[in-house]
């Protein structure tokens, strides 16, 4: 089955590609021709990852799925969530958004905190929502050179390390990406049977 991932971003390409295997053909939005950066106009995850999926439905005619993943955390109410990627400007750079975030935290005890993974499937005119998160704390410092985003700066519950010193492996078997893939795959594979 050939699907589209409304992305450009080789990381997540590629991450997302690894759990899937070789059952799902992912193509990105530059292997269809789509050149249009859609806007996250959304003030949820669920509303920018339909937005997305929807965009490239409506407009290509092919099946797709979108994701938007916030990292929330507890002391801040939620923030950055929906505006993770543009926390500290409309730049969307990973380094200035960590270093706003550390500082906003400078000193504070409660640093308990959440990645959530929204993904919108369009799938021959329907949609399904997939969701995965994974709890964790926020560290005073970066570790790690992997991953990307807010992954430095992140240790999931129950290990010693960020999500930027794992392996890739290793982090899509806990990550809420990961999670939220593996919701999707599975409904894929049912899909496939009995279509």
């Amino acid at each position: 089955m050939k699907l589209v991932f409304a992305t450009n971003n080789r990381n997540k390409l590629k991450e997302i590609q690894s759990i899937l295997g070789n059952t799902i053909n992912l193509i990105s939005l530059k292997d269809i021709g789509c050149n249009v950066d859609i806007p996250e106009t959304g003030s949820t995850l669920e509303e920018n990852a339909r937005i997305k999926s929807y965009y490239i439905y409506q407009h290509y005619g092919l099946n797709c799925f979108a994701d938007d993943t916030g990292f929330e955390i507890d002391v801040l109410n939620g923030d950055p969530g929906v505006y993770s990627a543009r926390y500290a400007g409309e730049d969307k750079d990973s380094k200035d958004n960590m270093e706003k975030v550390l500082q906003k935290l400078e000193g504070l005890k409660n640093r308990k905190s959440q990645f959530r993974t929204i993904i919108s499937l369009w799938l021959n005119g329907e949609e399904k929502l997939f969701e995965g998160i994974v709890r964790g704390t926020v560290l005073t410092e970066k570790h790690g050179d992997n991953g990307f985003g807010y992954d430095p700066i992140f240790m999931p519950e129950g290990f010693k390390c960020s999500f930027a010193e794992m392996s890739l492996n290793k982090k899509n078997a806990i990550s809420h990406r990961g999670i939220a893939v593996r919701k999707l795959t599975t409904f894929l594979k049912v899909y496939c049977k009995t279509s």
